[in-house]
């Protein structure tokens, strides 16, 4: 049986968790529909996710469709656990985007369009909430042909002539055909949405199960389940632990079989498989063996990572979206923090988004996270994992450092019996580039081993800026020149040259401090705009008017985290529950003060 895997995202509240019970219910996967806000939905499966009605955590489903094996695999939506969402994308041979067509195209719908876009995932996009009063069909294509792709095209009219003509103008290929045959083959269309060149939309209301039928005769009749290598590949895209306190490696198997006791490495590891488990909801079959295109879960690794390839399979970067708030984990009196930090470094490893940070000279704990949920979520996980009540300061935004000129920093190592030179030339680069390292200097001035462990420095640790100590980001380190002894150099004296070649390159240069800005939708009563440009404008950031229909308005823009985390607070308050903020990071950008 051929295997799919299909990952289903959305902004939060998109309706994403009511499709994936109402597919399971369709296909007969399950007796009784669940719902978020029941707090009985068959993937919502942790005691959180079911009390504040969001995913949290990435989980799946399979179930049979006609001759497919498919593994549903759901996603949070909340901006906050993105990094969660990130890593499943890796592991996706189609996704399912789920667009609320009361609230159309929200701020974080467009960071999934160009996640989903930079991992090349082809997408079937379902428009929920259709049975609510004032949705418009034909004005929510409008708006998805504009903000997303002129290439989203109604799957749901069947094979009419406009159908044809609207596919048609997507490639040429299929332009010409249409010409030649006055219609377009299933297969072509199945290739089209394969290579992204098509994005089906499909409108409905998951809650009431109207048009969903139709969406998975969609998802049935045009996809490709995709051919794999008999090599082994896998592919881990999460750490979790079960009741027990197991610890369990999820990842898709991308090539030849995976059996228990088989030998696993990744080059630097070697551990054995103990156990195979196929996860649903959350109940598991345990196998003794897996082929490719399966998700399956696996006990018995201790080594592993998210984003680790295993195989022919290559680790993949780390997330796009990164941590830009960090807050102070206070323990009880009288608790060891040396005691606690294996603990966290153990829920770090499920949800790296949290990044842990031991600061050994004041001994503290310090968590970095994308945004204040994570706050509550992790404050939960250590109450009921470890059964202790942290609290947190009033954190602090992390900022990062660049140039703003060339340079080239110069750094000696030449104590007794050592000596080594290095020349590095600092580049700025475009904003959101982050670091390039790269080599430009002649083998008869370097030898290449020195050139290669010179680059293994430069990207071995995080390099601090000289104005207050953050990271620095958006530049282009080149070595082009360095010297060695033929007798006095040994690998250690290339790393101290390195890095005081690029601290006092740093001295150097002009630095610029960089902070991060959020993109925010601003959705509120009309008469209420004046005082939220006002607001805006107070906070260093920008805004317009995106649109208004005589009630409501619109208001897009950015502006800094630091001015603007908080304000949430403030709409609910001065629009009396009516306004609405969606914010998602936009990147790093020079400080506003």
């Amino acid at each position: 049986m051929k295997k799919l895997v299909i990952g289903i995202l959305a902004h939060v509240d998109g309706g994403k968790t009511t499709l994936s019970e109402s597919i399971l219910y369709l296909v007969g996967k399950i007796g009784k529909l669940g719902r978020v806000d029941n707090k009985d939905a068959y993937l919502d499966t942790y005691e959180l996710e079911r009390a504040r009605g969001i995913t949290i955590f990435s989980k799946q489903a399979l179930f049979e469709l006609n001759d497919l094996q498919v593994t549903l695999l759901d996603t949070p939506g909340h901006v906050d656990f993105s990094a969660e969402m990130e890593r499943t994308l890796q592991v996706l041979d189609y996704a399912i985007l789920v667009i609320s067509g009361a609230d159309g195209i929200q701020g974080h719908t467009k960071v999934l369009w160009r996640l989903l876009d930079m991992y090349q995932v082809p997408v079937f996009l379902f428009i929920n909430k259709m049975d609510q009063v004032g949705t418009d069909k034909e004005k929510l294509l409008k708006e998805l042909k504009k903000h997303l792709s002129d290439r989203c095209i109604e799957f749901g009219q069947g094979p009419t002539v406009d159908f044809y003509e609207e596919l048609a103008m997507c490639e040429e290929g299929m332009m010409e055909y249409y010409l030649e045959k006055g219609k377009i083959e299933d297969s072509q269309i199945k290739q089209a949405i394969k290579r992204r060149v098509v994005f089906p939309c499909y409108f409905g209301s998951a809650l009431k199960l109207e048009g969903v039928e139709n969406f998975i005769e969609g998802l049935s009749n045009y996809t490709l389940a995709p051919s794999y290598s008999e090599e082994f590949g896998a592919k881990i895209f999460k750490i979790s632990r079960d009741e027990q306190g197991n610890r369990l490696t999820h990842m898709k198997i991308t090539g030849g079989n995976l059996k228990v006791r088989d030998l696993l490495t990744n080059g630097d590891w070697k551990e054995k498989v103990n156990q195979i488990r196929l996860y649903s909801g959350e109940k598991y079959e345990a196998v003794n063996e897996v082929g490719p295109g399966s998700i399956c879960t696996v006990t018995g690794l201790t080594q592993t990572k998210p984003g680790e390839g295993l195989g022919i399979e290559s680790s993949s970067p780390g997330p796009v979206l990164e941590p830009v708030l960090s807050y102070q984990i206070i323990l009880p009196e009288g608790t060891d923090p040396r005691m606690i930090l294996p603990k966290l470094r153990e829920i770090e490893e499920e949800v790296p988004e949290l990044s842990i940070v031991w600061n050994e000279q004041i001994e503290e704990i310090q968590v970095r996270i994308m945004g204040e949920v994570q706050i509550e979520i992790l404050q939960s996980m250590i109450k009921d994992r470890f059964d202790l009540e942290v609290e947190f300061d009033e954190g602090r935004i992390l900022y990062k450092e660049t140039i703003a000129n060339v340079v080239e920093g110069v750094g000696h190592f030449e104590p007794l019996r050592h000596y080594a030179e290095v020349h590095l030339l600092l580049e700025p680069g475009g904003r959101g580039s982050g670091l390039q390292f790269g080599t430009n200097c002649s083998e008869d001035i370097l030898s290449k081993s020195w050139q290669n462990l010179v680059l293994t420095h430069l990207q071995e640790k995080t390099h601090i800026g000289v104005l207050t100590g953050s990271p620095i980001t958006d530049m282009k380190i080149t070595l082009v020149s360095g010297r060695a002894h033929n007798k006095h150099t040994d690998g250690g004296d290339f790393r101290e040259a390195t890095y005081r070649a690029v601290r006092q390159g740093l001295k150097e240069a002009q630095s610029v401090l960089l902070e991060p800005f959020y993109e925010f939708q601003l959705e509120l009563p009309e008469k209420m705009v004046g005082r939220a440009m006002t607001d805006i404008e107070k906070m260093h950031g920008t805004c317009q008017i995106s649109q208004t229909d005589g009630e409501t308005a619109l208001l897009v823009g950015s502006a800094p985290v630091i001015t603007m985390r908080n304000y949430q607070k403030e709409v609910t308050a001065y629009t009396r529950g009516l306004g609405k903020l969606f914010c998602t990071l936009k990147g790093y950008e020079p400080c506003h003060n």
